[in-house]
């Protein structure tokens, strides 16, 4: 029979599958010798179990039983005893952090009978008895009962909790028609329930979408014994990093308050005070947090996140994971870790995202104008973030969808705001700190925050704000800082972060700071570990040279149809509108000296390094004016007896080329073969312009081939050009069509390269059109988890995937020779390169930006494969 409960000896961090994260870390904690209240965890199988039938599964009740008497032996106190009573928090704790996404509820077991038990266990503090009782009947009316959170409107602070528990049992009773729970049992198993459901809570399911979280996973949920914060001055429940999660640097940095629950910290309604004041106040207690910290980072070999409760002098550790970082704390700390001699440089690099590195080269404000600063706060997440101001979730959300930047500013965040957060640009708060909800969820998603800005004073009514002797109304520009933790007023001008300059060669390492060391030494590392070349997409010169000191090897698609538009426009109408062989090749041959020059620069800035250019792929229609355009001006000057002149002409040819689906049309390799002379003048200006430069390594790229047949064609002709002017270059095809996946061993027999164009493979294979369907309905397939991200922005692994490694194993067995390389939208990104590596791929081309990031994966992919292959 399945077991579906595990007490906290019986588990352990590598069981976090099935006891999730939380779970796990206080099996680790209580296994490791520290003081961790007892408990036990109710297992991710059993939420699916619940999930998926809507009751719990057989037996579970039973389990639950049996590990909650013996929660009570150790407790020492029985779960209903009035006199006595044994008090549980009934916490989520899913496989990956969620913070604030699914639901809690403390006190679990008062009653009307027990709460005076309470009190005498309190030393007769009926104030403090009554405000966890209070504190219960909200959260329970919440989470279990879907009461709206606002019926609970807190009273004043000096009413007396007797009365305001009687209150909130008659909203209760109100939004449910029942009485409050006094039966103990049945408050545990309904809030049991309620955090299984929680795991498909709207907020919960958006987060997950965010952070692409399988939705599958379902979540553990963690019972464990009340020790109480909220007992007064000797009592207080904080947060703590072992290192700053927002920069990285050695140190202990938290927030602590005295006399509150955890949920009062992650919910920053009340500004905490710095950990060090803990020192001052309890220094024993400090002492010993830090001993613990200590020891959980040696254990761990990472920054550690801790909660902690303090009760009249006696410390609890509550929870502990891998701490949520910003993306320059985390290339800090991963080198801080080697010189420590705590981890390799494998495990650095395999410690560190190419999303993260992607995040560092976004811009920082340029503060040389002397931008007014009207408040300044924590620094909770980093980036310089400008947008309108927007202070509830639904305003900004319908901002951003607008296109409008928003920053969004509140006193503090809940998880109800996740949906204005995820939309703006940043995130500003009144209230909280480094650990409130908006710094952890923000530091997650990688948005610029700033918290704590006491100066503010945020009227959320009125939809404004006050501060430094001015209002700043819903709409009005502000700025935030999330390095320094300034907000200005306006928008302040941005420049290249540190990290560009560093790419771009004005900032070294040893003049960069411990982040432009650390992100220097790590890629280096990658480098040296990577099988997969990265070069890059580039159609100018400029672009090319930019990549090329980012670090890449080459360029993997040139698309030679974008020198054909601005002037060079006029002269592309004048080959589509020939009427004669003459008139058609007098057009060519006026394109090929801009063609030759073009392809010149490009292999200068490239010397010595391969530079794959694509022959012209899409429609010719469309260099011309559009369909709608062209009929409207003909129309119009009829109307008034005018002579259309050129605009009849370009209208005629619209008309005469017009396709009902061109993308599936008369285009790339197709366009080649039936305009004659249109592929050699591009071969011959490649090969003129290869022997212009020397060290040139030219390789010409047929796009859209489905047949061997056509790469054949078009090959042999080439070939006689190149053969004539003295002049190797490679001749390969871009794997585009299916049929071209399908057949990849007889079309490599005409090949000496391929190159996936994944844009196309996946509109092909899925049988989308890229330009209609993102915002026809994408997002709906996104909500129902049809897709986990999207096709066009990660590789479809199970269909597009498979074609890919189909074409890789035939074309190699056919060639083993054959070089393969992916130019697609897809070989920029992350989760893509590491799929390319295990295909087997030989390079990945990527835009210029993107070649930094492409290189670390690369690194990345490499030593997690390495890893893989020891274990």
């Amino acid at each position: 029979m399945t077991k579906y409960v595990y007490d906290f000896a019986e588990g352990s961090r590598e069981l976090k599958d099935l006891l999730g994260g939380k779970g796990g870390n206080l099996a680790e904690m209580a296994n490791l010798g520290l003081p961790v209240p007892p408990g036990f965890t109710v297992t991710t199988d059993a939420c699916r179990a619940f999930l998926r039938s809507g009751t719990e599964p057989y037996g579970l009740r039973d389990e639950i039983a049996v590990h909650l008497e013996r929660l009570e032996r150790r407790a020492g106190r029985r779960l209903g005893d009035a006199a006595d009573p044994l008090l549980v928090s009934v916490r989520s704790g899913a496989k990956f952090s969620m913070p604030g996404m699914m639901e809690t509820v403390l006190n679990v077991g008062l009653t009307d009978d027990s709460v005076a038990g309470l009190s005498a266990q309190a030393g007769g503090d009926e104030r403090f008895a009554w405000d966890c009782y209070r504190r219960l009947i909200e959260m329970f009316g919440r989470t279990v009962c879907d009461i709206p959170g606002e019926a609970f409107e807190p009273g004043p602070l000096d009413a007396d909790p007797r009365e305001c528990v009687r209150r909130y049992q008659e909203i209760f009773r109100e939004h449910t028609g029942r009485d409050f729970p006094q039966d103990p049992h049945e408050q545990l198993s309904e809030a049991i329930r309620a955090v299984f459901r929680s795991w498909n809570a709207e907020r919960a399911v958006l987060y997950r979408r965010q952070e692409h979280i399988p939705g599958d996973l379902g979540t553990a949920v963690n019972v464990v014994a009340m020790v109480f914060g909220n007992l007064g001055a000797d009592s207080g429940t904080g947060v703590a990093f072992t290192r700053d999660p927002a920069t990285g640097e050695r140190g202990v940095y938290g927030d602590y308050l005295t006399n509150a629950q955890g949920e009062d910290v992650v919910a920053g309604i009340r500004n905490t005070m710095p950990l060090q004041e803990l020192e001052r106040r309890d220094k024993a207690g400090y002492d010993e947090l830090m001993s613990i910290m200590a020891k959980l980072e040696e254990h761990y070999k990472d920054l550690c996140d801790i909660e902690f409760t303090i009760e009249r002098g006696k410390l609890w550790m509550l929870q502990t994971r891998v701490g949520k970082r910003t993306a320059a704390a985390a290339f800090v700390i991963a080198a801080q870790l080697v010189d420590e001699g705590v981890i390799d440089l494998d495990e650095a690099l395999s410690r560190v995202t190419g999303a993260q590195l992607a995040q560092l080269m976004f811009p920082a404000f340029d503060l040389s104008g002397g931008p007014r600063r009207i408040a300044a706060g924590i620094a909770a997440s980093p980036g310089a973030a400008v947008g309108a101001v927007a202070f509830d979730a639904r305003r900004a959300a319908a901002l951003a969808a607008a296109g409008t930047p928003v920053i969004l500013v509140r006193r503090e965040t809940n998880p109800d705001d996740l949906p204005g957060m995820i939309a703006a640009q940043g995130i500003l708060t009144s209230r909280g700190g480094k650990t409130s909800h908006a710094a952890v969820v923000a530091r997650g998603m990688g948005k610029t925050c700033v918290c704590g800005a006491e100066e503010i004073d945020v009227d959320i009514t009125g939809a404004q704000l006050r501060a430094g002797g001015i209002t700043v109304s819903e709409g009005d520009v502000v700025s935030i800082d999330g390095t320094s933790g300034a907000v200005y007023l306006g928008a302040v001008p941005v420049q290249p972060s540190p990290v560009v300059r560093y790419f771009e060669g004005s900032v070294t390492p040893d003049a960069g700071g411990p982040l432009i060391r650390a992100v220097d030494r790590i890629l280096t590392h990658a480098d040296k570990r990577r099988r997969l070349a990265v070069r890059t997409n580039a159609d100018t010169a400029a672009d090319a040279a930019r990549a090329r000191r980012f670090g890449a090897q080459g360029i993997g698609l040139c698309r030679t149809e974008h020198m054909f538009l601005g002037e060079r426009r006029a002269l592309v109408e004048r080959l589509i509108l020939a009427r004669t062989g003459e008139q058609r090749d007098a057009a060519l041959a006026e394109l090929l000296p801009l063609q030759r020059a073009d392809f010149t620069e490009l292999f200068r800035e490239m010397a010595g390094l391969p530079v794959t250019v694509r022959l012209i792929d899409p429609p010719l229609h469309e260099f011309l004016p559009p369909l709608e355009d062209l009929a409207v001006r003909v129309a119009r000057a009829e109307e008034r007896g005018a002579d259309p002149g050129h605009d009849r002409e370009l209208l005629d040819a619209v008309h005469r080329m017009h396709e009902e689906n061109p993308m599936l049309g008369l285009r790339g390799v197709r366009l080649g073969l039936v305009i004659p002379g249109l592929f050699a003048m591009q071969v011959r200006a490649i090969a003129e312009a290869a022997a212009a430069v020397p060290g040139a390594r030219a390789e010409i790229m047929v796009p859209l081939v489905g047949a061997v047949q056509e790469l054949e064609a078009v090959r042999q002709e080439a070939q006689r050009l190149l053969d004539e002017l003295g002049v190797e270059a490679r001749i390969g095809t871009m794997i585009e069509v299916p049929r071209a996946a399908l057949t990849a061993g007889e079309i490599a027999r005409a090949a000496d390269f391929f190159s996936f164009g994944t844009n196309d493979l996946t509109q092909m294979g899925w049988g989308f059109s890229r330009d209609d369907v993102e915002g026809a309905f994408f997002g709906r397939y996104l909500e129902l988890g049809i897709f986990g991200v999207s096709p066009f922005e990660s590789i479809d692994r199970d269909g597009v995937g498979r074609l890919i490694r189909i074409a890789v194993a035939e074309g190699r067995a056919a060639r083993p020779d054959l070089h393969i390389g992916v130019c697609g939208e897809h070989g920029g990104d992350p989760a893509s390169i590491r799929f390319f590596h295990e295909a087997g791929l030989d390079y990945v081309s990527c835009s210029p930006f993107r070649v930094p990031v492409a290189r670390l994966e690369a690194g990345r992919s490499a030593v997690t494969a390495a890893g893989s292959d020891t274990r």
